[in-house]
């Protein structure tokens, strides 16, 4: 299952960020990534919230922040005279490194460079969580200050990493945009044959110098990023399909299923089907 690149320009339209809330009957499953930091407060409801190769029970107050480019979803479940809500608030690095680079900004701008792994804060205060339900309602300046005080605050708090997919950026704007051309090509093509030749031809390296480029950036090799991908993405299909395990090995890119086997046991420490069974007995 490939995750879609949302947009989010249309919605922020003039604005500095993004900051809205919603309801729904139940979340739907919708597996996507996007280029802006993300701060996603559930405010009613109940599911399972994915963020890589992260797979967890979320309900009302569960409270994350995401970097850039990190895939994930919340699949609600429905239930009989109930919804699901939450606030989301998304801002660019262009817009928020002009506070974090202020030596006042340090703090928040440590934060966000740990957030490529995305970080959920279970024992954040009643009053951040009121905070942040309040921002969408805000408006000009006032807005932008209350963004920047929820942010310092979260920075205070201890934060549970969630995925084992991240890269770090480094500052230099032509690496950054190889990397996210290349982590989006993944994305759309992890579930085909991808080579080493492929990859470094898109960005115009030598396969020598990409392979060092994705390592220093990414902090894993690049066979192993594609199995991060592969591995999320058939967990997703366990979740919300019947098929079999074969099945899901195949779609998700393995070219057999004794190694989708080996590989999965490595990340997730259990075997397909223990993975799936546990997740139906939640």
């Amino acid at each position: 299952m490939k995750a879609v690149l949302e947009d989010i320009a249309q919605r922020k339209g003039s604005d500095s960020f993004v900051a809205y809330s919603f309801e729904m009957p139940f979340f739907e499953f919708r597996w996507h990534y996007h280029p802006e930091y993300e701060l996603t407060l559930i405010t009613e409801g109940k599911g399972n919230r994915i963020v890589g190769d992260s797979h967890e029970g979320f309900a009302a107050g569960d409270l994350v922040l995401l970097g850039s480019g990190l895939p994930h979803t919340w699949a609600g479940k429905q239930q009989r005279n109930k919804k699901n809500s939450a606030v989301v608030i998304q801002f660019s690095e262009a817009f928020i490194s002009k506070f974090t680079a202020l030596p006042e900004g340090g703090a928040i701008r440590k934060m966000l460079e740990n957030a490529a792994k995305g970080f959920a804060f279970p024992n954040a205060p009643a009053l951040l969580r009121s905070n942040i339900e309040a921002l969408p309602e805000r408006e000009g300046i006032a807005k932008v200050i209350a963004l920047l005080e929820i942010l310092h605050t979260l920075s205070e708090e201890m934060g549970i990493p969630l995925s084992n997919l991240h890269y770090a950026p480094v500052g230099n704007v032509v690496n950054e945009n190889r990397i996210n051309k290349i982590c989006g090509y993944i994305q759309q093509h992890a579930d085909e044959q991808i080579t080493l030749e492929q990859v470094a031809g898109l960005v115009h390296l030598s396969k020598s110098a990409f392979c060092k480029l994705f390592k220093r950036m990414v902090k894993i090799n690049f066979s192993d990023y594609i199995n991060e991908i592969r591995i999320a993405n058939s967990c997703q299909l366990l979740l919300e399909s019947d098929k079999t395990v074969r099945e899901i090995a195949i779609q998700a890119g393995f070219e057999s299923l004794t190694y989708f086997n080996r590989v999965f046991l490595k990340k997730k420490g259990l075997t397909p089907m223990a993975f799936r069974k546990q997740f139906l007995l939640q």
